[in-house]
C-alpha cells in the first residue's frame, strides 16, 4: 500500500480539494431535513408564511452548495485517479521493461497485457470512486446518526437491529465474492491471449482456412468470461435486494412505531418527518458502504496482480559487481572476443537441460556459425551473449570480462542482433532504421540498406526511406522485412552481431551478397549465424554444429565433413550424397 499512495502522492492537492468538497456536500445535506422540519412544523402547522418563504430559499441554497460541491469532488477526484492510473501504468512498464525474457515467459504477453490495462483500470476505479463514496458514506453516516438520535432515541434502537443484519449480509457477499473475481480476471487473460494470438496470425490461420476453428475458440474463452463474471455479478446483485429489503423493513417500522408516537403527542409530525429522511440516508450511506466494498473487492483482485508484477524479482539484474580483483566491464568497448565457459542451461528448476557443456572461443572479427537441428538449443546459446538469458552454470565472457559484470545497457548497446521473429515498428522505414542508431545520417541510412540488399526495394517506394510501415512491418513482404531488420542492426556497428536464422526468408543470390558485407563492412565485427542452410555458413570462420544441447563437432566446412557426422548428414540432406566429391 506504501507503494501505491507513492504513486497517489503528486495529486495530494486533488485529494485535499476532493475531501473538501465532499464534506461541504455532506453537510450540506444533513442540514436539509432540519429545513424541512421547520417548514412543516413552525410554517405550515404554525401558519407562519414567513418562516416557509425563508427556509424554503435557505433550502434552495444549501441545494445549490450541493450540486457545486458534488460537481467539484467529481471533478478533483477525476484527476486524482486519471494521475494515479497514469503513474501505475508507467511503473509497471517501466518494471516489465526490466524483465527477462524468462521473467515474461512467467507472465504471458497477454496476462501483462491486462494487467496494464484492465488491473489498473480497476484501482482507477476504486480510487475515483472512493473519494466520493468512501468519504460521503461515512461522513454521512455519522452526522446522520447523531442528528437521528438528537430527534429520538426511542425510534434511533430501529438502527441497532437492521445495521448488523446488513454488514452480515455484506460480508458474506463479499467472502464469496472475491475467488470470482479473481477467477474472472484469468479469463479476461485467456481472452486477451486468444485474441492477440488469432489477430497477430491472421494471415496464418487463413491460410489454413481456420477461420472456424479460431472462432471456436474464441466462443470458449469469451463464454468462460461471461460465466465466470455472471457467477460473479449473480452474487454481488444479491447486495441490493437486501438492501431495499431492510430499508423498507427500517422505513415501515419507524413509520409504524413514530406514527403511534405522534398519536400519542410524544411526538410531531414534523419531527417524524426529518427523522424519515435521516434513515434514509443512514440506510444509503450503509449501501453506499457496501457497494464500496464489493467494488474494493475486485479491486483486490487487480491489486495482487499488479503487485506481483510490480514485486517481481528480476533474474537478470543491471548491476555492475564489484567483488575485488575481479574484472567490471563499466565503460569498457568491446573489442569482440566471446569466451564460452562450461555453459549449462535450462528454462526452469524442474526442466531438461537445453545446453551442456557448451565451450568455445570467437575471436574479434570472426564469423561463427551455428547450425544444428530443431531445438538443439542455437537461439538460446547466443541469448546470452547479449543476457537476454543467463546460463544455468559456467560463464560467458566478452573481451575476458564476465558478462554479468557489463551493465546491461552499455552490454546491449554494443551488441547487434537480428532475432528469428523480424519486428518493425510504426513509422517510416528510416525511423525503424535508426532504431540501430538514433543519430545516424542519410547516407549512413543509405550505406546500410546496400549492405543489407534493402535499398533496391525501398527506391522502388514511392517515398522511399519515408515509406509508411504499419505496425509489424505487414506491408511488406518476408525477405523486405528481414533485410530491413539486417540493416538496422548493421546500421549500429556493433562489435558483436548476431542474426538469428535472419535470412531464411531471401534467395542465396540476395544471401550471399549480405554475407560478403559481413567481410567488408563489418570486416572488424565478431558475427554469430545461426542458419538452416548449409550455404548460409560453410564459408564462416568457425562452424559449431549443435545436437540436442551440446557440441558435436567444431571447426570448418571441409574439415566437418570429414569429421562431424551429424554436420555431413545436413551436408548431404541439403546438397545430395556426395555432393562434396
Amino acid at each position: 500500500m506504501k507503494r501505491m499512495y507513492s504513486y497517489l502522492r503528486p495529486y495530494m492537492k486533488y485529494v485535499g480539494l476532493a475531501v473538501g468538497c465532499m464534506l461541504i456536500d455532506v453537510l450540506a445535506e444533513i442540514v436539509q431535513p432540519v429545513l424541512m422540519a421547520r417548514i412543516v412544523g413552525p410554517g405550515i402547522q404554525g401558519g407562519n408564511m414567513q418562516i416557509v418563504w425563508t427556509t424554503g430559499i435557505a433550502m434552495i441554497t444549501v441545494a445549490l452548495i450541493c450540486i457545486v460541491a458534488a460537481m467539484g469532488n467529481s471533478r478533483f477526484s477525476a484527476f486524482a485517479g486519471a494521475g494515479f492510473a497514469a503513474n501505475l501504468r508507467c511503473a509497471l512498464f517501466e518494471k516489465v521493461q526490466e524483465f527477462s525474457f524468462k521473467n515474461i515467459d512467467t507472465f504471458s504477453t497477454a496476462s501483462l497485457t491486462t494487467r496494464l490495462t484492465n488491473d489498473v483500470t480497476q484501482l482507477q476505479m476504486i480510487c475515483t470512486m472512493g473519494m466520493r463514496l468512501l468519504i460521503r458514506a461515512p461522513l454521512m453516516l455519522v452526522f446522520s446518526v447523531i442528528m437521528a438520535i438528537r430527534m429520538s432515541r426511542s425510534l434511533s434502537l430501529v438502527l441497532a437491529v437492521t445495521t448488523p443484519i446488513l454488514l452480515i449480509s455484506v460480508a458474506l457477499i463479499i467472502r464469496k465474492a472475491m475467488p470470482m473475481f479473481n477467477l474472472m480476471q484469468k479469463g479476461v487473460d485467456q481472452l486477451n491471449r486468444t485474441v492477440q494470438e488469432n489477430v497477430t496470425n491472421v494471415r496464418v490461420v487463413k491460410s489454413f482456412v481456420s477461420e472456424e476453428h479460431e472462432k471456436e475458440k474464441f466462443d470458449e474463452a469469451n463464454d468462460n468470461l461471461m460465466h465466470r463474471a455472471m457467477n460473479a455479478m449473480n452474487l454481488v446483485i444479491l447486495n441490493m435486494p437486501i438492501m431495499m429489503l431492510l430499508m423498507n423493513i427500517s422505513t415501515v417500522t419507524v413509520l409504524w412505531i413514530g406514527g403511534r408516537q405522534v398519536i400519542g403527542e410524544d411526538l410531531d409530525v414534523a419531527t417524524l418527518n426529518a427523522f424519515i429522511s435521516y434513515i434514509f440516508m443512514i440506510l444509503m450511506s450503509l449501501m453506499m458502504v457496501s457497494m464500496l466494498f464489493i467494488m474494493l473487492s475486485r479491486a483486490t483482485a487487480s491489486f495482487k496482480r499488479i503487485k506481483e508484477v510490480l514485486e517481481t524479482e528480476v533474474d537478470l539484474k543491471d548491476e555492475t559487481k564489484r567483488i575485488e580483483g575481479e574484472a567490471t566491464g563499466r565503460g569498457h568497448k568491446i573489442r569482440g572476443l566471446v569466451e564460452f565457459e562450461g555453459v549449462k542451461f535450462h528454462y526452469n528448476d524442474n526442466g531438461e537441460e537445453v545446453l551442456d557443456d557448451i565451450t568455445f572461443t570467437a575471436k574479434p572479427g570472426e564469423v561463427v556459425a551455428i547450425i544444428g537441428g530443431t531445438g538443439a538449443g542455437k537461439s538460446s546459446l547466443i541469448q546470452m551473449i547479449p543476457r537476454l538469458y543467463d546460463p544455468t552454470e559456467g560463464t560467458v565472457k566478452i573481451d575476458g570480462i564476465d558478462v554479468r559484470n557489463y551493465p546491461l545497457e552499455e552490454l546491449r548497446g554494443q551488441i547487434g542482433m537480428v532475432l528469428q521473429k523480424n519486428t518493425l515498428f510504426s513509422g517510416t522505414i528510416a525511423e525503424n532504421l535508426r532504431w540501430g542508431n538514433e543519430n545516424a545520417t542519410d547516407e549512413e541510412i543509405r550505406e546500410a540498406a546496400e549492405a543489407a540488399c534493402a535499398a533496391d526495394f525501398i527506391e522502388g517506394f514511392p517515398d522511399k526511406y519515408e515509406t509508411w510501415i504499419d505496425q509489424g512491418g505487414v506491408n511488406v513482404s518476408g525477405g523486405q522485412k528481414q533485410r530491413l531488420c539486417i540493416a538496422r542492426a548493421m546500421l549500429k556497428k556493433p562489435p558483436i552481431l548476431i542474426l538469428d536464422d535472419s535470412t531464411s526468408a531471401v534467395d542465396t543470390a540476395t544471401e550471399a551478397k549480405i554475407r560478403q558485407a559481413f567481410y567488408t563492412t563489418l570486416k572488424d565485427t565478431t558475427t554469430f549465424i545461426i542458419a538452416q542452410r548449409i550455404s548460409s555458413v560453410q564459408d564462416a570462420d568457425q562452424i559449431i554444429v549443435l545436437d540436442d544441447g551440446k557440441i558435436v563437432g567444431m571447426g570448418v566446412h571441409a574439415d566437418l565433413l570429414k569429421t562431424c557426422e551429424e554436420y555431413r548428414e545436413i551436408y548431404e540432406s541439403q546438397m545430395g550424397k556426395g555432393a562434396d566429391e
